[in-house]
């Protein structure tokens, strides 16, 4: 695992934002694994002014989504269908064809969870999964004590996870879905590079346990240890709590430019 310690939001960003453009340029069909809320925005935003700046073409990129709603249908403003599209697929210019996702109003939910599992590996597996993490250390909705071999499958969503996504259900927690389907742990281990941006002291915790920690369920994004190529981008706040930041630093400082994330 590398962590890479940035001054803010913004330089995490850039750095993730480069790091998604030379994989698009060395293959210009990569699949993106994208990830929703506000922390992985600035990603979007600079890979966005990449492409507008003639920086990366990304015409034959593709897109695939995390996790969604249960219930929500497709073209609901905060179903995650639409929140990628809305900050992702549009800003990039891509199509819609080329963005991929479970089915979260099917009415055969476990089918679905299934169905996206089989697409994902139809479609050559995803190059890069970008991630965020919960303070408790959950990756996508994998809440602690998940099975570090999980696949994509339903999970019902804690009662604190309903009152903190509220905000984007005008304030009202009877408007937030109790279901979800989220990718399993076992599944995002599948992703050839991971890429975990955490921003904020209110992270720190959580990201103290998952570099540093041991492997347990109880810490889902310690699972990241596991894996060949995964990154773990944090600012100065998130980093706050890490033991070795000293050695991440002299390390990334000295690391050769042509190796990247």
């Amino acid at each position: 695992m590398e962590v890479v310690i940035v001054p803010d939001a913004a330089a995490g960003g850039e750095v993730i934002a480069e790091t998604m453009a030379a994989l698009i340029r060395r293959k210009p069909d990569a699949l993106l694994g994208v990830a929703t809320g506000s922390t992985p925005l600035p990603v979007y935003q600079a890979l966005a002014a990449k492409v507008r700046g003639g920086a990366v073409d990304v015409s034959r990129a593709r897109v695939c989504q995390l996790d969604e709603y249960v219930g929500l249908p497709a073209g609901h403003p905060e179903s995650y269908r639409s929140v990628v599209l809305r900050e992702v697929v549009e800003p990039l210019g891509l199509s819609p064809e080329s963005f991929m996702g479970p089915d979260g109003s099917a009415e055969d939910v476990q089918g679905a969870c299934e169905a996206y599992d089989a697409a994902l590996a139809a479609a050559g597996g995803v190059d890069l999964q970008l991630l965020g993490i919960g303070t408790d250390g959950h990756i996508g909705f994998n809440e602690p004590c998940s099975s570090l071999a999980s696949r994509t499958r339903i999970k019902t969503l804690t009662e604190q996870t309903r009152v903190d996504n509220a905000r984007f259900f005008d304030g009202d927690i009877e408007q937030v879905p109790h279901h979800v389907i989220t990718q399993g742990i076992g599944t995002i281990l599948e992703a050839r590079h991971l890429v975990l941006l955490a921003t904020g002291e209110g992270k720190a915790e959580a990201v103290a346990q998952s570099v540093e920690g041991p492997v347990a369920a109880v810490v889902p994004a310690s699972a990241l240890q596991l894996h060949p190529h995964a990154t773990v981008v944090v600012d100065e706040a998130a980093a706050s709590k890490l033991k070795l930041a000293p050695y991440f630093r002299a390390t990334f400082a000295a690391k050769p430019h042509w190796q990247g994330l």
